[in-house]
């Protein structure tokens, strides 16, 4: 395929940055910020695609049955996070300096192969690319119960041709099948109940639910457990079952996944390099777009322009996501086909455990 090249400076970014994070300014001004925005992100995929390479095959000489895709943030989410910051709840952040905007992530069976990835390939790593920051959240949990292991790169390139993308920075994330269970069904709930549980800005109820629940979780792994959360397991334990009692979570989870329609063009014996997932919620249903290596470019065009024509109908949600199968598609994300058995599996276990 044919890779985005930068069109714009970083002081150019950075204003498209501040206008679209700014509600005060024009739709006409917020246009041109997003077309600055699309070239900005689209140029992530080529750095995010050789981590992703990376990723994939060391995953897999750790674990045979790892997981790993790619994905281009959501303008949304980089427009919110980016507000987030404006707002004075956090540092403010310029758009050119955002490290998540190209993203991979694996997913391993359990936290000791977690790890074994991340010491045995990233943590003494001889890349060339410069370690900029490690995160681990699963040795301390995020305080709404986040847990996962994140590595910001940044990327460089002696190649002629490949110079223009040093300095870009891709986010890897490692985490074990509990951890994405926890992290797939709060963006399940936030789905269909509206919420933004996953940035913090969810109904106080339900963002307590899942930090008392990813504790319980952490307990079955052996890990480190969520701040103010109970330490004594039955505690713990009775204070999910009463909660999941008042919100009905696994009545819930069960009526958003009963009927929940897919259409696809996919063929399974082909490999794909992008495949764009388009909800809708009122129609109880995903259409998912495969795309081959060849239509990689038009894939990026084809998710900015979706966007757009979506933009402002929370009855439409769409995601561009990189993945060479539809199987590591719906492992990687079973949020979007309203998949979550693994998670009410593991939530009744917990709940029914004490009287």
């Amino acid at each position: 395929m044919t890779w985005e090249i930068p069109k714009y400076t970083k002081k150019e970014i950075d204003q498209a940055g501040n206008i679209l994070k700014d509600d005060t300014k024009s739709e006409e001004e917020k246009e041109q910020a997003l077309e600055v925005l699309d070239n900005w992100r689209a140029v992530h995929s080529y750095p995010m695609h050789v981590f992703k390479i990376r990723l994939k095959d060391k995953a897999l000489l750790v674990d045979s049955n790892a997981v790993t895709v790619q994905r281009l943030k959501r303008a949304p989410a980089i427009i919110n996070k980016l507000k987030r910051r404006y707002d004075g709840r956090r540092p403010s952040m310029n758009l050119s300096q955002m490290q998540d905007i190209g993203g991979c992530r694996s997913v391993l069976a359990n936290v000791s192969l977690v790890m074994k990835l991340y010491e045995d390939y990233y943590d003494k790593s001889d890349l060339k690319h410069e370690k900029v920051k490690v995160n681990n959240y699963i040795a301390k949990p995020k305080k709404d119960g986040y847990r996962s292991l994140h590595i910001i790169f940044k990327y460089y390139s002696d190649k002629e041709g490949k110079k223009i993308y040093n300095d870009l920075l891709i986010e890897i994330q490692i985490r074990s099948k509990i951890q994405h269970q926890w992290a797939t069904a709060v963006e399940l709930v936030d789905f269909f109940t509206r919420q933004a549980i996953k940035s913090n800005a969810g109904q106080q109820e339900w963002m307590d639910f899942f930090k008392l629940v990813s504790s319980a979780f952490a307990r079955i792994e052996g890990c480190q457990c969520v701040p103010d959360t109970p330490l004594d397991e039955r505690e713990l334990y009775l204070q999910i079952k009463q909660m999941e009692k008042k919100l009905k979570v696994i009545n819930r989870m069960d009526f958003w996944t009963k009927g929940f329609q897919t259409f696809d063009n996919i063929e399974h014996k082909q490999e794909y390099q992008y495949f764009m997932l388009t909800i809708d919620f009122t129609a109880r249903s995903v259409t998912v777009v495969a795309y081959p290596e060849a239509l990689g470019e038009k894939a990026i065009e084809q998710y900015a322009d979706a966007e757009k024509r979506f933009k402002g109908k929370k009855e439409y949600d769409v995601v561009l996501v990189g993945a060479n199968t539809k199987h590591e598609l719906e492992k990687a994300y079973p949020n979007y086909f309203a998949d979550c058995k693994e998670f009410i599996t593991l939530l009744k276990k917990i709940i029914n455990k004490y009287e």
